[in-house]
Formats: C-alpha cells, structure tokens, sequence
C-alpha cells in the first residue's frame, strides 16, 4: 500500500522543523520533574508550533496567509532558542547540546526565509 502525502511533508523547512521538535522532546525528557508545567510544556509547545504552522501555512491558499504562518514558525523558533539557552543556564542542556541546536536552528532559519522570499516573489 502507498503512503499519502501532502505537500507539505515534502518541504525541507517542514522535515527541519520536525526534527527540532523532535529533538527538544528528547531534551526535554531528561529535564527535572519540577519544570513538567514550567520549561518543558513551554518548549515542547513551542517546537511542536513551527512544524505545525508551516504545515498550515503552506496548505493556505493565499500568499499572505502563506507567509503569516511562516513567520509565526519563525517566531516559536525564536522562543525556542531563547527557552534552550535557559535552560543551558540552568544546567539542563549541555554547552554541546546547545551549540548543535542553535546551529540547525540556524539552518532551518536560512531555508525558511529562502522560502519566504520564493513566496514572495
């Protein structure tokens, strides 16, 4: 039997931002039981809206909505790395741990806003 796709789940920003989420889950499972409603829940919500907006966004049919679901990717994105860095502070993530996140954070951010300007055009 063939599996279906979408669109969507062809797109490079869209498998990027899945692996994100997913590796914040991990991260996130090894963080102390006291942060399950504070930092993990915050994290975990975060990661799981930039895949989760790109898919909405990419299946919209206007080119403004299109880019308005991106950019709130783009923006759980940011809050994401802003809630790794804490917890980098607080010794929950590791130096390494972080540095590897930012630097695909990074990349998903490049091909993102590439995305963005082909929509723009």
């Amino acid at each position: 039997m063939q599996e279906t796709t979408f669109y969507f789940q062809n797109l490079d920003i869209y498998q990027l931002g899945k692996s994100l989420a997913m590796e914040t889950y991990k991260f996130t499972k090894s963080f102390p039981y006291e942060e399950k409603f504070c930092l993990i829940n915050q994290m975990n919500r975060s990661a799981i809206s930039i895949p989760s907006n790109i898919a909405e966004g990419v299946s919209r049919k206007g080119k403004k909505d299109k880019i308005h679901f991106l950019n709130i990717a783009f923006a759980s994105l940011m809050e994401l790395v802003c809630q790794a860095e804490i917890s980098n502070e607080l010794g929950y993530l590791s130096r390494e741990e972080l540095c590897d996140f930012t630097h695909k954070a990074k990349n998903f951010v490049v091909k993102l806003h590439n995305y963005i300007t082909y929509l723009e055009r």
